[in-house]
């Protein structure tokens, strides 16, 4: 049984084997993950040693006082939050084998083939079609939307409706796409912030080996599910220390602007201060739930805690700078590898707020899941819940 001892003991044997000051960052990360140090959960031979979820921040406090380097998560986010859970519950050996290594390292980074223009918030209704090829190969048609990273993905997690003559949720199946093979082709959509951080992803006659399916066909809902609860959780879930995040940053521009203080800004600030803190303390209860198994609709309620806390916090921000507040930094095109809401200024966190509340699920659709999944309530009637996918009007 791997406990704490174990494991500072084998980060020390790392550390010691691999010195970050004289080994080059790829090779540092390789060797954690082989060393089963990158995720301690997961199983052995996969970047993991079967440890308990809760030891990984042993890992981690012993690296960071080592100097080690990291991977850069906010960088390869889609990869480690979705990809990764999604593979390791339903991906074949080889699946694993192939793909976890060089995800956990940065070395190929990941991006969710999902959304489409007539299927967002009705994730289910999705027409992007695949069709098998004989006994080989799936020939898949259509268009994704919203695809963070997708211009710098190798890989992306793709759900395709594989029989229309089925209901929406039960005609679909989940592959690995290869973001390289002929046919795919980015996109990049423009943004209120200036910058094209989403893209928009068409695939025309594009071939995914039977391989790279994910799950049985048909079966692709399913594991969408897994991938879903995880996005919640990866968004509104992340671990910050107290008084961090967009709140820290509000918190700092108060003290270091007496002049710009009043009393309501005053109270409104200690609300969000209070409501920031309880969302932070409600995310360690959910990561501590997250040792026992796999996400579950409670990633949503934090989701959306976070989407709203985020565009209040931004909008008291601005409101609070004055005129400081409209300025911008950089209103050029440009494709980032992704988004930073505390090393901007008021004015890039306030336009990029604005997408909280619709990226990885509505606040619309999540309010739902919470009334339905967590508290129980009657569900909303669904005439279309038996009607064959191709039937349905569009």
């Amino acid at each position: 049984m791997t406990d704490a001892e174990d494991l500072r003991r084998r980060t020390a044997e790392l550390l010691t084997a691999h010195p970050p000051a004289e080994t080059g960052r790829l090779e540092f990360l390789r060797a954690r993950f082989d060393a089963g140090l990158a995720w301690v959960h997961f199983p052995e031979g996969l970047g993991g040693l079967d440890a308990p979820r809760s030891l990984q921040a042993v890992v981690d406090a012993e690296l960071e006082a080592a100097g080690a380097p990291g991977n850069d998560p906010g960088r390869i986010g889609i990869g480690l939050g979705m990809a990764a859970p999604t593979i390791l519950r339903f991906g074949s050996d080889e699946q694993k084998q192939r793909l976890l290594r060089p995800l956990w390292t940065g070395e190929e980074v990941w991006c969710q083939l999902f959304s489409e223009p007539g299927a967002g918030s009705d994730l289910a209704a999705l027409a992007t079609r695949a069709v098998r090829d004989g006994e080989g190969d799936w020939i898949v048609d259509g268009q994704k939307v919203w695809t963070s990273s997708a211009h710098l993905a190798r890989w992306a997690i793709l759900i395709a409706r594989t029989d229309p003559d089925l209901p929406k949720h039960r005609g679909i199946s989940y592959f690995v796409c290869d973001m390289t093979d002929p046919g795919v082709e980015v996109r990049p959509l423009r943004q209120i912030t200036g910058e094209a951080e989403f893209n928009e992803v068409f695939l025309t006659g594009v071939r995914i080996p039977d391989a790279q399916r994910l799950g049985e066909v048909g079966e692709g809902w399913k594991v969408a599910q897994t991938t879903l609860m995880n996005e919640r959780v990866a968004i509104g879930g992340a671990r910050i220390p107290r008084e961090g995040g967009m709140i820290g940053v509000a918190a700092a521009g108060w003290r270091a602007r007496p002049k710009l203080r009043t009393h309501d800004l005053h109270q409104r600030l200690l609300t969000l201060w209070v409501e920031a803190e309880v969302a932070r303390l409600t995310g360690e209860r959910l990561r501590q739930q997250l040792t026992m198994g796999q996400p579950g609709p409670e990633g949503s309620g934090m989701k959306l805690a976070f989407a709203r806390l985020a565009q209040e916090i931004s909008g008291w921000e601005v409101e609070f700078l004055a005129e400081d507040g409209l300025t911008y930094d950089d209103w050029t095109m440009r494709r980032p590898d992704g988004v930073d809401f505390t090393g901007r200024e008021a004015g890039y966190r306030y336009l990029r707020a604005k997408g909280n509340s619709i990226e990885g699920g509505t606040s619309e659709v999540l309010l739902n899941i919470v009334a339905e999944r967590v508290l129980g309530l009657p569900p909303e009637p669904r005439t279309d819940k038996d009607v064959a996918w191709k039937d349905l009007p569009r």
